[in-house]
């Protein structure tokens, strides 16, 4: 994983907030949609439109039906999980200024 993509997905485009909550909720466990838009306070839609784009950057990846789907971090990301934290925590505290 190419740490400036991971820095555009996250800071550079629009969701990547959005994203970064979504791999940080998916490091703890694993859920599907409905739960994770319920425990983001998101709309179930925006969870999905943010999951396929994690999914195609092989960020996330699923197992079972597209609706009981359960999404969980892709070994890719957990690989790189360490700079994602780094990436976020700079984000967050120019965020604040």
């Amino acid at each position: 994983m190419n740490k400036v993509f991971l820095w555009w997905l996250i800071t550079g485009s629009k969701g990547g907030e959005n994203r970064a909550k979504i791999i940080l909720e998916l490091h703890n466990r694993p859920y599907n949609a409905n739960k994770l838009a319920k425990k983001l306070a998101l709309d179930y839609k925006t969870i999905r439109h943010h999951i396929d784009v994690l999914k195609e950057n092989n960020l996330v990846k699923s197992t079972g039906e597209t609706y009981g789907a359960l999404y969980f971090l892709s070994d890719e990301m957990e690989n790189v999980y360490d700079t994602f934290l780094d990436i976020w925590k700079e984000f967050k505290e120019n965020e604040d200024k």
